[in-house]
């Protein structure tokens, strides 16, 4: 019985399941249907307008043409009207002479017929028909007006509705990933006609097939280029691939995707290790701020008076510090916390910024391992960091094995952090005025962690980024603007 009724409830969960399928399919349809109406609609809209556009082409190009045949005509009546009063005019003229000529011939007094003679004569010279022209200025002929339009014909008989255009090629060769923005160039296809537009789709992925892997992003947009190429710029490189596919749009239609492209975006992204991080240490997300405990710690000052006199109840940090193999916090006056991906090779970048209300802070690396829960960043050998402080006076240092050099530099807004690991090389770059802070140059021995320490206030963090085209000037030149090395 219990054997049928666990089948019958499967049976009834298929059941349901196909229901609710069918029903999605159903609706589907339906607003297909509903879909394929508005559309037709629209279409034959826009069919209609297009229509009336050419026809009001058509007919304003005939009103120019049927302009210019009456202004040809106006013109060449114009000329023979001329023509028409000047001959009337020397005919009349022509009459009257030949008239007084046959009256001379009657003349019997020889005086009175040379004098009529003569000036016979002198009239013809001086008569208009004999000055004008005695054929007409222009002809009737207006061929140079005929029209034949059987091409044009053919052309509106090959009116068709816009092709779709056909996906582009993405010109691999031209594309450019630097300073964490990619330039990606792409050909459009022959004979696609007018193209209005572009629109280019970017995902991030974790290998650089094209297939999208569970778990990875989806697709981001940009629409409405206009050129064949595009720069993404501001991008956070925290994959190893970001793949790229761009579409053409004509005026009516989008085009099929190119073949995606995965560029490789190799950068630094790494975290807060938030097991340790100090207990007065908030991480949320790429910040970190200090909140005190306890009611004396709401005060920086009152909080920094309280340190020293407790400072004897803390325990030695050369008695504690040790290994750091458990996962155990920072304690005491150490405000700090770690990254929680290693160096172990490479050259790596990221970035910080102080937050507003900031007082202390050090930015730097350190060796995970052979940091003591006390151990305050740059006091050891352990760690290389440089160390900001804007508390009762501004100061700039480089410090490292309980060493610190002064540095004579306004405190910076924005601090890139290079690390070359195979070198051992680590600098510090105020990167809004592009200066080179400081250069530790060490063998490094050990893997490295970004290290950070915070005191009343707070700090971002920018991970993710390439090594930026402008770290070239300061790691070919011979940092003769770097402090002193030898900390």
């Amino acid at each position: 019985m219990d054997t049928q009724k666990e089948a019958l409830r499967r049976i009834i969960n298929t059941l349901a399941n196909k229901n609710e399928e069918l029903q999605h399919f159903l609706d589907s349809v339906d607003g297909t249907q509903t879909g394929l109406q508005e559309e037709s609609c629209k279409v034959m809209s826009e069919l209609e307008a297009e229509l009336e556009k050419l026809s009001s082409a058509l007919e304003e190009r005939g009103t120019q043409l049927r302009d210019i045949i009456k202004e040809e005509k106006r013109r060449k009546e114009a000329e023979l009207q001329r023509q028409l009063s000047e001959g009337k005019a020397a005919l009349l003229s022509c009459q009257e002479l030949l008239e007084f000529a046959n009256q001379s011939l009657t003349i019997t007094n020889e005086e009175e017929f040379l004098t009529a003679a003569k000036q016979i004569k002198e009239r013809v010279t001086m008569a208009p028909a004999f000055r004008m022209a005695t054929r007409p200025a222009v002809s009737e002929n207006m061929s140079q007006f005929t029209v034949d339009f059987i091409g044009e014909k053919a052309g509106l008989l090959r009116l068709n509705f816009l092709p779709v255009p056909r996906a582009p090629e993405i010109d691999v060769s031209s594309c450019v990933v630097r300073d964490n923005s990619i330039t990606v160039a792409w050909r459009p296809s022959d004979g696609d006609g007018p193209i209005e537009r572009y629109d280019l789709e970017h995902r991030k992925a974790n290998r650089g097939s094209a297939l999208r892997a569970a778990g990875e992003a989806s697709w981001e947009k940009i629409s409405d280029i206009t050129d064949t190429q595009v720069t993404l710029s501001g991008l956070k490189f925290d994959s190893p691939f970001v793949v790229i596919r761009v579409r053409a749009r004509n005026k009516a239609a989008a085009g099929d995707f190119s073949e995606p492209v995965a560029m490789e975006t190799k950068a630094f992204t790494f975290g807060f290790d938030t097991a340790t991080a100090h207990a007065e240490l908030k991480i949320q997300g790429d910040t970190v701020t200090w909140e005190p405990q306890g009611v004396k710690g709401h005060d920086a000052r009152l909080r920094g008076k309280e340190n020293k006199n407790s400072r004897s109840a803390t325990p030695s940090p050369n008695k504690t510090a040790g290994s750091r193999g458990g996962r155990e916090r920072f304690a005491g006056e150490a405000y700090t916390v770690l990254g929680d991906q290693e160096i172990n090779g490479g050259c790596h970048y990221w970035e910080l910024r102080p937050l507003a209300d900031w007082k202390s802070l050090s930015v730097g690396v350190a060796y995970r391992g052979s940091l003591g829960r006390f151990d305050q960043l740059g006091k050891s050998s352990a760690s290389w960091c440089l160390y900001a402080s804007q508390w009762l006076q501004s100061a700039l240092a480089a410090k490292h094995g309980n060493r610190a050099k002064a540095l004579d530099w306004p405190l910076p807004q924005r601090i890139g952090v290079y690390c070359d690991h195979d070198n051992g090389e680590l600098m510090f770059i105020d990167v809004d005025r592009l200066r080179l802070l400081h250069v530790f140059r060490n063998r490094f021995l050990q893997p490295l962690v970004p290290a950070f320490t915070v005191w009343c206030g707070g700090i971002s963090v920018a991970t993710g980024l390439q090594v930026p085209s402008f770290m070239g000037n300061f790691v070919s030149s011979n940092h003769s603007t770097a402090a002193d090395q030898s900390l």
